[in-house]
């Protein structure tokens, strides 16, 4: 059975009057992979520096072990952390800037060797002891921040945004190799992103959050399969998310029409959100179909197409390798299975409809030609 490590409750901090966190409660268990998730001033980095002992919390307490932490101090603390920007001592080589803490607590020269030896294992660069931070990759330099912060075996290693100053290719790269390092190490890493694959990818756990609130906390998977309101539908992977009434258990209402569904424990007749996956919609011929629209934009994303179809008004994302040319009118069926019935929050009505997916595309383009 999982040990907890890290209780945060009834956690609150607030800023000049504004309030960043309120009454966040979150456990963290010991040599788990958890990820804080959500948008740019959600509170993720926020509640990170609080674990770290950066910050104060205004009240609410951080419990490790047990025992209130509040007031000790981050270097007191058996947690180490690795910000986006790593902060390596360029006139030191690689040994010498992962060595750095164990000298500074006076370790032995042969036990400093064969902690330095270990981690350059862990985090594969064996062979690169005597080069350089200026001739290391990104990739390369991350890796000597990881291992420099668990050099020192802390039992819980902080991850601010690790990978946001790498290119795609390299940040999927480090990614598998974060997970590879944290089973290998099996301490528990937590980690902050705004970045919705990096979370599902690696987490064990993730926490999603907005306005300084948890909105859901989850395996990757329930997360994805199951949202629990709108903003998390929307936040993890694309969603077309619809006004719909639950009739009664396991049937839903929506565009004048009763649909199948796996979902209970509602109300009769209570007004719902409704979440469709882009990639759980097939079309179909007339004589399956459940839905009739008209497509209205593809954009050819290499894996699929994303085609955007008209249905009353309101606007689907459909993932598809079956293309189909603008302006036709097509079917779609949907299964019980591909519908998700959620309760009425504050988000409802926010998301759902890509209207305007089609401007977002052109506003990329042009920001991508004004950087070059």
């Amino acid at each position: 059975m999982a040990k907890e490590l890290i209780r945060l409750t009834d956690l609150t901090m607030e800023f000049d009057g504004e309030k960043i966190l309120d009454n966040i409660n979150l456990y963290i268990n010991d040599h788990e992979f958890l990820t804080l998730l959500g948008p740019s001033g959600c509170g993720k980095t926020t509640t990170l520096r609080i674990i770290g002992g950066f910050l104060t919390p205004t009240s609410g307490d951080v419990l490790f072990d047990g025992q209130k932490i509040n007031d000790v101090p981050s270097y007191k603390r058996k947690i180490n952390t690795v910000f986006q920007k790593y902060a390596l001592f360029p006139h030191l080589d690689v040994y010498d800037n992962i060595a750095f803490g164990l000298r500074i607590a006076k370790l032995d020269e042969l036990e400093v060797d064969r902690r330095v030896e270990e981690m350059l294992d862990i985090v594969s660069l064996r062979g690169f002891e005597n080069r350089k931070i200026t001739q290391l990759s990104g990739g390369q330099q991350q890796r000597v921040a990881i291992a420099r912060a668990l050099v020192n075996k802390p039992k819980v290693l902080l991850l601010d945004e690790p990978l946001g100053a790498l290119d795609l290719r390299l940040r999927k790269d480090m990614q598998n190799e974060l997970k590879r390092i944290q089973q290998a190490t099996d301490i528990t890493f937590i980690y902050v992103t705004h970045d919705q694959e990096e979370a599902l990818s690696m987490s064990d756990t993730v926490v999603v959050m907005d306005k300084g609130h948890i909105q859901q906390i989850g395996r990757p998977e329930d997360i994805y399969n199951e949202p629990k309101n709108a903003f998390v539908a929307d936040f993890i992977g694309e969603s077309n998310i619809l006004d719909g009434v639950m009739i009664e258990d396991y049937l839903v209402e929506f565009f004048g029409r009763k649909f199948k569904c796996l979902d209970k424990g509602f109300a009769p007749n209570e007004p719902v959100d409704v979440v469709i996956r882009p990639e759980d919609i097939d079309f179909v011929d007339a004589a399956e179909g459940h839905l009739r629209g008209t497509v209205t934009n593809i954009t050819f994303k290499g894996m699929q197409y994303d085609i955007i179809v008209d249905f009353k008004g309101f606007k689907w994302l459909i993932q598809t390798t079956d293309y189909q040319p603008v302006g036709k009118r097509v079917w779609i069926r949907l299964n019980p299975e591909d519908i998700h019935v959620m309760k009425k929050s504050e988000y409802s009505g926010l998301f759902g409809d890509y209207s305007s997916y089609s401007a977002e595309y052109d506003e990329i383009a042009e920001d991508t030609a004004d950087e070059e």
